[in-house]
């Protein structure tokens, strides 16, 4: 619910910028600073769990098949850091305009007709979908953090509520990347 209203008076500073001119405008352009400031340090930061995860993932590797070793913690911290590193990273790559498309229509169209799709694409498809999922997942992250829900396989990592704590901010970081994208949108100023 928090980042349902802060998706709402992120619209309504964007909508407000549109109304009232450039002393709103410069609000609208702080928060945009902001959004996708967030995005691009969380993704400088967590970069480096891709290098992570490989050394970890050869280490056991080497471990089992070499020294007859093996660890179910260091297995499923190479699934923890590619669950971080995947669902943390998504807004920057929103941010970069680097997701999938699937709009066949999208690459020949021309730069308004795309600004176009993306604020359909963004109000009726990402937006709601993100809201939905941050909705029906919410009980599951919350009652997991009521038991401090332990590992996923016995001998593994007792932060599984950790884990599934991943999904409301992968859903947040796509929102307010999202609101930040439709604020330029919105005033005109679209990155390709």
């Amino acid at each position: 619910s928090i980042a349902i209203a802060a998706l709402a008076a992120a619209l309504l500073i964007g909508f407000a910028g549109l109304l009232f001119g450039a002393k709103a405008i410069r609000i609208d352009q702080a928060l945009t600073a902001l959004f996708w400031a967030l995005n691009t340090n969380i993704a400088r930061i967590i970069r480096w769990l891709a290098l992570i995860m490989v050394l970890v993932q050869f280490s056991i590797v080497i471990g089992r098949y070499v020294f007859g070793v093996n660890s179910i913690a260091a297995q499923e911290s190479v699934l923890y850091m590619h669950a971080i590193l995947f669902m943390l990273a998504a807004g920057f790559t929103l941010l970069v305009d680097k997701h999938v498309r699937v709009d066949v229509f999208y690459a020949k169209a021309t730069p308004k007709r795309q600004d176009q799709i993306d604020v359909f694409g963004h109000i009726f498809l990402l937006i709601p979908s993100m809201t939905a999922l941050l909705y029906w997942s919410w009980p599951s992250v919350r009652n997991s953090w009521k038991i401090l829900e332990g590992p996923i396989s016995v001998g593994g990592i007792e932060a599984v509520f950790l884990l599934k704590s991943l999904i409301p901010a992968f859903c947040a970081l796509v929102l307010l990347q999202s609101v930040s994208l439709l604020i330029r949108l919105f005033s005109g100023k679209a990155t390709s």
